[in-house]
């Protein structure tokens, strides 16, 4: 196991410096001069030659990369002229928000999303598995934002039992979490419910009821464990998606996350941020692929690493 991480990890190397080589590249092509939005439009010509000279911004663009890459291991990220210093720690102080959000989501997910997909496969064609069936068409056709607009019009305006905004207690979590995760549920309970009547079909299924093992015990035991493979799978994508897919939630609830701080950094054209921003959820994603590869070991001890 731990010489798969290594080796894992290693092979990650690469993907990485490709992920930031094309992002580093794609802002160096936006129209517009880095050193006259930081020095501001009133800037005279000697005050903007000042601020490029700074940071760098006179060398040729080789030496902007290398520098910027030698400088991702360390933590520096570049120059923000909207917080005026350094990106990475405006980053760090907006990343707890969107994690707690992120991971808020996956536990609805996986409390609701996989027992309700089992459930609807156990008990197909029953009340049960036409809920599921509507819950998921619902959540599938309805945007994640109108579903925000809609709980804070009734739970925070009507009702006033939510905050509609801000990241505070526990309260606070409750709706953004509810809108990130709606969508994401329905796509695991109808993975889990596919996953769950392809296994349930198969011989070794059949042979065990034959044999008289009770319903509970084959689903969870025999059934269940290999239906979870495709279904993690699932989660890990959506959950990389997640990082980059919450900015209009995050916007919606004023919630100061990454999401908010993308957004803010479009309009005021800071080009570093938005670049760091973007890596960070590349790393994120890779990150989330590599825990998803790791967790189907625990769910299928008989899978090798090699």
């Amino acid at each position: 196991m731990i010489s798969y991480i290594f080796w894992r990890l290693l092979r990650t190397v690469p993907v990485v410096l490709v992920v930031v080589t094309i992002i580093f590249g794609l802002f160096r092509m936006v129209p517009g001069d880095p050193a006259r939005l930081i020095a501001g439009t009133t800037a005279t010509e000697e005050s903007v030659e000042r601020v490029r000279t700074q940071l760098g911004l006179d060398r040729p663009l080789a030496v902007q990369y290398l520098t910027y890459l030698t400088g991702l291991p360390q933590g520096r990220m570049g120059y923000s002229g909207t917080y005026r210093g350094d990106v990475g720690p405006v980053i760090v102080r907006h990343l707890p928000p969107t994690l707690a959000l992120l991971l808020s989501a996956l536990v609805v997910t996986v409390v609701l999303g996989i027992p309700a997909g089992v459930l609807a496969a156990v008990y197909r064609g029953s009340a049960i598995d036409y809920a599921v069936s509507f819950f998921v068409t619902s959540m599938l056709a309805i945007p994640n934002f109108w579903l925000g607009l809609m709980m804070i019009s009734l739970f925070s305006v009507s009702l006033g039992w939510l905050p509609s905004f801000g990241y505070g207690d526990w309260r606070s979590l409750i709706m953004p979490t509810i809108a990130v995760a709606a969508r994401l549920v329905a796509i695991v309970a109808r993975m889990a419910r596919s996953s769950m009547l392809e296994v349930l079909g198969r011989d070794y299924v059949r042979t065990a009821r034959a044999k008289g093992v009770r319903t509970s015990t084959v689903v969870v035991k025999h059934a269940l464990r290999n239906a979870l493979i495709p279904t993690v799978t699932t989660i890990g994508l959506q959950a990389g998606y997640l990082l980059g897919g919450s900015v209009v939630i995050e916007q919606l609830f004023a919630w100061p996350g990454l999401g908010q701080l993308l957004i803010n950094s479009v309009g005021a054209r800071d080009f570093n941020m938005i670049q760091s921003i973007t890596i960070v959820f590349a790393a994120g994603f890779l990150v989330i692929n590599l825990i998803v590869d790791l967790l189907y070991v625990v769910i299928n001890p008989r899978i090798e690493y090699r």
